[in-house]
This record gives structure tokens, C-alpha cells and sequence, in this order.
């Protein structure tokens, strides 16, 4: 199973990928790599940071879909009642948008450097929007 290494702000995590749980979301994220964005901090959701992406449609439908992921745990919310998105928890969260709360297909979860995501969170918050970027690691 491929390995992600992720560089977000100045902090590097790894992290693995739900490929039993969400095998499509895994594989369509695998075709992205590697993948840079900017993540800004949540709105809604609470102890999160999150990649607007607008009305992209990936093709998926949900899988293993949560509305509490929990802390190093990132979800795709493929779309539908509010933008596609992909959501990082470094805390607390309850998934949610404007229009209530969602559900995202959890697939990617930070197996290193876990001790940074306050950290991460933090700066996001109080600094604004942090580079990021996905690379695989086989």
C-alpha cells in the first residue's frame, strides 16, 4: 500500500490510505499525485482546516462517509448540497456547511507527525492559508 508524505505549511506528516474502506475515493486521489493546493481554516465545522474546490466532480458517490472525522483524518465531500471539498480534522469537528451538516468519505489518515496538527491548525487559523502539498511514497 503506497505511502502519502504531505508537506503542509512547514510541517511534514505521513500519512496511509484507506484503500479497504474507500477503494474509488482512494484510487481517484491516487490519479490527482502529486497534488498541490492551499489549505484555509474551516468556517462551519470547527477544529479543521479544508481545500475549497469549488464545483469539481471527481465522480464520486459516498463511501465510508463520516460527519465526525477525528483528529489527522482527512474527508472528500464529493459535492451535492455544498462545494466539493476535502476537509483535514486536527480536532473537534462536526462536518457541516452553511446548508447543515455533511458527510465526507474519510480516506486518508496522517499515521506521522500527528503531534503537529494543533500546530498546523493554529497557524492556519491565526496566519491564513498554508501551501500543501500530496506526494506518493511507495
Amino acid at each position: 500500500m503506497p505511502l502519502i508524505h504531505i508537506k503542509a505549511g512547514p510541517f511534514d506528516f505521513e500519512a496511509r490510505l484507506e484503500q479497504e474502506a474507500a477503494p474509488k475515493t482512494c484510487e481517484r486521489f491516487l490519479s490527482l499525485l502529486p497534488y498541490k493546493q492551499r489549505i484555509i481554516h474551516v468556517r462551519w465545522s470547527g477544529e479543521a482546516c479544508w481545500i475549497p474546490l469549488g464545483s469539481t466532480d471527481f465522480g464520486l458517490a459516498f463511501e465510508n462517509a463520516t460527519s465526525y472525522p477525528a483528529p489527522g483524518q482527512f474527508v472528500l465531500y464529493p459535492g451535492g448540497y455544498s462545494e466539493t471539498e476535502l476537509l483535514l480534522a486536527y480536532g473537534g469537528v462536526r462536518f457541516a456547511s452553511k446548508m447543515g451538516q455533511l458527510a465526507g468519505n474519510h480516506f486518508l489518515t496522517i499515521s506521522k507527525g500527528q503531534e503537529h496538527l494543533l500546530a498546523l491548525g493554529t497557524k492556519t487559523l491565526w496566519e491564513g492559508a498554508q501551501d500543501i502539498l500530496f506526494e506518493r511514497r511507495d
